[in-house]
Formats: structure tokens, C-alpha cells, sequence
């Protein structure tokens, strides 16, 4: 049960066509708030919408948007701002992860995680944040990672991302505050039931670890002082309350959403 705490907020989320993208759409829409929802994955993210056309009438946009490509960033939110009149939060949950020994990994690959999950951070910041400084209020919110607390085994270019993800959002909330806007980000554990961890990661790090898969899961609930993955509705429920008002002196922050297995 949503309390509506958003309503008529005016929200781009990045990232959006499944997973938690997804789940932050429908928890967004939840709240009362119109969304645009961009996506690289364009026929994905169709589909997601038109399994949600019914709940959000004409509150629900989609747009098609590569992060790294500053030109999709700028439309996407020059469409937001076009078609309500201005930006109200902004949820940068787009993001890639490759995971591979350090001594092995290939450059270009290390280098387009970087692109994509740091680059594009700056690029969103950067044309949101412009229109709400013009305005004098907003919030913007990073989905980062508890990789960006603790190095990451054999995931290097994930973990540097989301370290320099954090000093991002740390500079930009120091820019942003004397004009009432906030920065902050959310730092998930892992969302072990997600598309990325059951079709991808599972793969990935089973593979490189020579274990099996139902192991890799063990180890991850293992190091979790709650003993459970975290959920989508934990981190939507983070990420709301950084968009209310209810975080109104709150920015700069990296807020760990991980059953206490990062706690710094």
C-alpha cells in the first residue's frame, strides 16, 4: 500500500525497461508521480510500459536513452521538462556490470562499464541539474551499489564505477546545495532474484570462482547479517523517501539498503 507522497512529482528514471528500473516505475507511479522512463533497451521498455498502461494512464512516458550518448541524455530530459513543465526528481538506476580477474580483463570492457555507470551518472547530473537549480528545488538519486563501499572481487571496473559514483554525488550535492537541490545516492545489496544476478552474474561469477551456481547464491545470503537478499521494495522504499520532502535536509548521503552486510 502506497500513501501517494509523490503525487504529480514530475520524475525521469534511467535504466527503467526491468528490474529494479522497473520496480522503481511502478513504485513511482505508486506514489502518485508522472514518470518518463528511458531506457537503451527501447522494445523492452515498451512492453514494460504497456504492461503498466492501465495503472498509469497518461503518467507514464517512455523514451528511448543511451546514458553514455550526451545528446539521448538531453532530449530525454528536455522532453521531461517540455511536456510538464519542469523536473522534480531525477533516478539515475541505469547501469552495466562485466566482472573479470584484473589481470585478465580487457580494456575496452573495463573502460565501457566506466562509461556507462560513471560517465553516464555525470552526463544525467548534468542536464537535470541544471533545469532544477533554475527552479531551486529537486532531488536528485543515484543507484549505486555496496561496491561502492568495498572493493569487489574480481569486479574491478564495478566497484571503481560506483567509488567514483559516490564521489559524484558528493561534489554535485556540494554544488547543488545552496540552490535547494539535493544529491544522494542508494546503495543496494545484492538483488539476488533480479534479472541481472539469475541470467548474468550467477553465470559470471560461478564461472570465474569454479564453483556452481546454487554456491555463489549460498556465499551471498552467507555474508548477510539478515540472511536474505535484499529486495526491490527495500530499495524503492530508500529511494521514495529521498525524493519526498521527507528528506528535505538530507544530501551527499550514500545510504546502504543491505540487511547490514555494509555498514560505513
Amino acid at each position: 500500500m502506497t500513501n501517494g507522497i509523490l503525487k504529480d512529482k514530475r520524475v525521469v528514471i534511467t535504466g527503467a525497461s526491468q528490474g529494479l528500473g522497473e520496480a522503481l516505475v511502478r513504485r513511482f507511479l505508486g506514489e502518485g508521480a508522472r514518470v518518463l522512463a528511458g531506457d537503451i533497451q527501447d522494445e523492452a521498455l515498451r512492453k514494460t510500459a504497456e504492461g503498466m498502461a492501465s495503472e498509469a494512464g497518461t503518467r507514464l512516458r517512455i523514451v528511448k536513452c543511451d546514458v553514455t550518448n550526451e545528446d539521448d541524455v538531453a532530449q530525454m530530459v528536455g522532453s521531461a521538462v517540455a511536456d510538464w513543465g519542469g523536473l522534480d526528481i531525477f533516478v539515475a538506476n541505469a547501469g552495466i556490470l562485466m566482472a573479470e580477474s584484473i589481470i585478465e580483463f580487457d580494456a575496452a570492457k573495463w573502460r565501457k562499464v566506466i562509461d556507462v555507470n560513471l560517465v553516464g551518472q555525470m552526463l544525467c547530473m548534468k542536464h537535470s541539474l541544471r533545469v532544477m537549480q533554475q527552479a531551486g528545488s529537486g532531488s536528485f538519486i543515484q543507484i549505486n551499489s555496496k561496491s561502492g563501499k568495498k572493493g569487489s572481487f574480481k569486479n574491478s571496473a564495478y566497484a571503481a564505477s560506483k567509488f567514483g559514483g559516490i564521489g559524484l554525488v558528493q561534489s554535485a550535492a556540494l554544488e547543488m546545495a545552496a540552490s535547494g537541490v539535493r544529491v544522494n545516492a542508494v546503495c543496494p545489496g545484492n538483488l539476488l532474484d533480479s534479472p541481472l544476478w539469475v541470467n548474468s552474474l550467477f553465470k559470471q561469477y560461478a564461472r570465474n570462482q569454479g564453483v556452481s551456481e546454487e554456491e555463489i547464491r549460498q556465499r551471498y545470503i552467507d555474508q548477510v547479517p539478515m540472511k536474505r537478499s535484499c529486495r526491490y521494495e527495500d530499495v524503492c522504499n530508500v529511494v521514495v523517501f529521498l525524493a519526498s520532502d521527507l528528506a528535505g535536509y538530507m544530501t551527499g548521503q550514500a545510504i546502504n539498503v543491505t540487511g547490514g552486510q555494509e555498514m560505513r
